[in-house]
């Protein structure tokens, strides 16, 4: 304590001062954000503050695993790009929002990208890992996902798996628009949902890049119904953007509009306080699809309605997609309702069925609604790591649904298995399975004549986050090398083609996965990709054709194989040659280039070819 100097009376500093103790880092750096977009002004929560991972970051921003980018091809120009650890942003959490500031733009993206990327690294229990792509020059973007806020004048974002980036698009919206000016400048960057959709389409190829191939007329649609699925929970596990809604509809969300804040008179609505409002929460990227001449925004979350037989006649890949995505919020849906039934039945009988929710239990249906949205959310992450390799279809989803909770939670307290089940059976999506119970749709183990179980042994299920890159490295090659050895030995019990001249292995992906039950029980794995390309014999001098299949492999931390997720690619080549076939016949872009081996092209997707 410092004491009075004896001749000045001034207080003196002691002879030693303390030693200054370290201050732990932040764990989480504050960004505000678009709950929506711009269009919503601040209405439902609109205004809201993103909670990230904190880390350094360079002008960009640029940080460990996403750099932005701020360059505008059609007019050849940068734009400055926001430092977020300035001072004077870091105090105030981030820029407010702007339509007018290119600098919250790039904050904007920055944010959401990395919310998505840690919501799929808390689901699946291990860092991300983007495709493997031909680095940039410049070492300041290597090895990360490249961000483009305002890449180009066109009515289009999408991900391009080429450039490794994200781009996003900017235009003038039309005179006869009812929800922007005319001519008034649309920011697809501003628009949490087509952030998060584009962000997802990036995720995916990393964790399962060969879904980037057409082999059927599920493989474009997944990508874009998964997308949608990943940015629609997103709206419902946002606690405070519900409640306005939960109290628009009384409690069901799954409804289109709110209920006006009063009741019009016998001459109708007189003021915008009388008439009922789309709900916000169902709608993807409304500003964006007003634009484009879509009143109910680009997408929505209600769809398709069960008992239709439209899986048998829809083949545009949004139009196919909107049935999955339908399905995924029939059951989540369907689960909320039943898990505040008992609210919702207190509330009508002392409050009678036409009087407002009591704003204690639009809280409870807030958090009750959050709180599913998020497990339903990790449920679908999840399942990515139990989904085939190639191939993807929808009722292997379903099937990966199914394995991925049951791993996780035996017992299902809530349901949500026999939820999906229903909700994928009423529109029609057939899984390869013996039957529709939760038995018959989880995936088997290796095929093995007497029943015994296959095992793997020596392999390193040390998690990377304790390893040094160095250390980390060398166990994925010393990996890499034991499951294709294994792979190779027992082809036939992994569901695998014979090993022949034509027909080679590969292990191209494996990751120790560190999942927590909700009872706190850990859950460790080993999950790997083994590749199996058929090489097919040339037709009329072409060069030789290229049929992927192979298997995904999840194992027991001792090395026990659990799943065998397999697809044969003698069976595929087939199939997949008369889907291509159709495909060159039918696609607006067959005069102009050669679709018929073609990977999924979003740029070309998004805007109808």
């Amino acid at each position: 304590m410092a004491s009075p100097d004896s001749t000045s009376g001034r207080a003196s500093l002691p002879p030693k001062s303390p030693k200054p103790r370290p201050i732990a880092p932040a764990s989480y750096r504050p960004l505000k954000a678009y709950a929506f977009d711009p269009s919503q002004g601040k209405y439902f929560g609109n205004y809201m503050t993103l909670n990230v991972k904190y880390e350094r970051l360079q002008p960009g921003p640029i940080g460990a695993q996403i750099a932005v980018i701020d360059y505008d091809a059609s007019n050849d120009c940068y734009y400055e790009p926001v430092n977020l650890d300035e001072d004077a942003i870091l105090i105030r959490d981030g820029l407010d929002p702007s339509e007018s500031d290119p600098r919250f733009h790039q904050q904007m993206v920055y944010a959401v990208v990395k919310e998505t990327i840690e919501r799929f690294e808390f689901a699946l229990g291990r860092p991300i890992r983007w495709r493997a792509a031909r680095d940039p020059k410049d070492a300041l973007y290597r090895g990360k996902l490249r961000i483009f806020p305002h890449c180009m004048q066109e009515a289009n974002a999408y991900y391009d798996p080429s450039l490794h980036a994200i781009l996003f698009g900017y235009f003038a919206a039309p005179a006869d628009d009812e929800l922007n000016l005319p001519g008034q400048t649309i920011f697809t960057c501003l628009s949490h949902d087509i952030v998060a959709h584009e962000t997802t389409h990036a995720l995916i190829d990393g964790i399962r890049p060969y879904f980037m191939e057409q082999t059927s007329i599920d493989t474009p649609a997944f990508h874009e119904a998964f997308a949608d699925i990943i940015a629609l929970l997103q709206h419902f596990s946002m606690t405070d953007n519900m409640r306005e809604t939960i109290a628009g509809t009384r409690g069901l969300l799954e409804m289109g509009e709110l209920a006006p804040y009063a009741q019009p008179g016998s001459k109708g609505a007189q003021i915008n306080a009388e008439i009922a409002r789309d709900n916000p929460l169902v709608a993807l990227a409304k500003q964006f699809g007003s634009a484009m001449k879509l009143r109910a925004g680009l997408r929505s979350a209600i769809g398709t309605k069960p008992g239709s037989h439209e899986l048998e006649t829809k083949t545009e890949p949004h139009d196919r997609g909107s049935i999955l995505v339908a399905a995924v919020f029939d059951a989540y849906f369907t689960s909320y309702l039943k898990k505040t039934h008992d609210l919702m039945s207190l509330a009508s009988a002392y409050a009678g069925a036409s009087a407002e929710l009591h704003p204690y239990l639009v809280n409870r249906l807030a958090d009750a609604a959050s709180k599913t949205a998020k497990q339903f959310e990790h449920i679908c992450i999840r399942a990515l790591d139990y989904c085939p390799v190639t191939d993807i279809r929808f009722g292997d989803f379903l099937q990966a649904l199914i394995t991925a909770d049951y791993d996780l939670v035996p017992d299902d307290p809530y349901g949500y298995r026999s939820a999906f089940i229903d909700a994928f059976r009423s529109r029609g999506i057939r899984p390869f399975a013996s039957s529709y119970s939760e038995e018959a749709l989880r995936w088997g183990g290796p095929q093995v004549k007497d029943g015994s179980s296959l095992q793997c042994f020596g392999m390193n299920v040390s998690l990377q986050q304790q390893m040094a890159d160095e250390d980390f490295r060398a166990a994925q090659e010393h990996n890499a090398k034991i499951i294709t050895n294994f792979a190779k030995q027992h082809a036939v019990e992994l569901g695998l083609d014979p090993i022949a001249e034509n027909c080679k292995i590969d292990v191209f992906s494996f990751h120790p996965v560190l999942r927590t039950a909700p009872d706190g029980r850990p859950l460790l794995e080993m999950v790997a990709q083994v590749l199996q390309t058929l090489t097919l014999p040339d037709e009329g001098g072409k060069p030789a054709a290229k049929v992927h299949g192979g298997a995904a492999l999840v194992f027991n931390v001792d090395g026990t194989v659990r799943y065998a997720i397999h697809k044969s690619a003698n069976r595929l080549a087939a199939l997949q040659a008369a889907y291509r076939a159709q495909l060159s016949n039918h696609s607006a872009l067959s005069p102009y280039c050669d679709v018929s081996n073609a990977q999924v092209n979003f740029r070309a997707l998004h805007r109808g070819y």
